[in-house]
């Protein structure tokens, strides 16, 4: 199942994150793609903030993988410093994340994540905005896309 939806500026970006965040039971993993610049990370803290987590969310380039803690825990990766073919996932240990009380978002995930179930969100410029496309085939994660339907900026 695929939606696509329109975000004309980085508050929009944000309230989609959010509504992400808050259609979270536990479980999920976000796989997010994009060119830099595109607002994956700008989604994450929308995410995080429908987790209920306060604390600011910064990308976790350097660090490669962040937790915090709100409603579920959540876990913030990296993967842009990781050249295309390796395999991050077993260096982060992120095949053992989210377990079912966690949601896992990675940002950069076509330099090494594949063949995993989750939501892909692919962000590409449109105009001055972005288009988001929210695909899935898992699921346990029709739910995230239910969370998005009547979507209106």
């Amino acid at each position: 199942m695929e939606k696509h939806l329109i975000l004309p500026d980085e508050g929009s970006t944000v309230a989609l994150g959010e509504r992400i965040g808050n259609a979270c039971r536990g479980g999920e993993t976000l796989l997010l793609t994009g060119e830099l610049g595109a607002g994956k990370t700008t989604l994450v803290r929308g995410v995080a903030r429908g987790l209920g987590i306060t604390r600011g969310v910064r990308s976790p380039t350097f660090q490669l993988l962040r937790e915090y803690h709100g409603r579920l825990t959540f876990y913030h990766a990296d993967l842009y410093r990781f050249e295309p073919g390796g395999d991050p996932a077993a260096e982060l240990g992120l095949d053992e994340l989210p377990g079912p009380g966690g949601v896992l978002a990675v940002e950069w995930a076509e330099r090494g994540i594949s063949d995993v179930g989750g939501l892909a969100i692919e962000l590409e410029f449109e105009g001055t905005g972005r288009r988001a496309v929210l695909t899935t085939t898992d699921a346990g994660h029709l739910h995230l896309l239910a969370g998005v339907e009547g979507w209106n900026v």
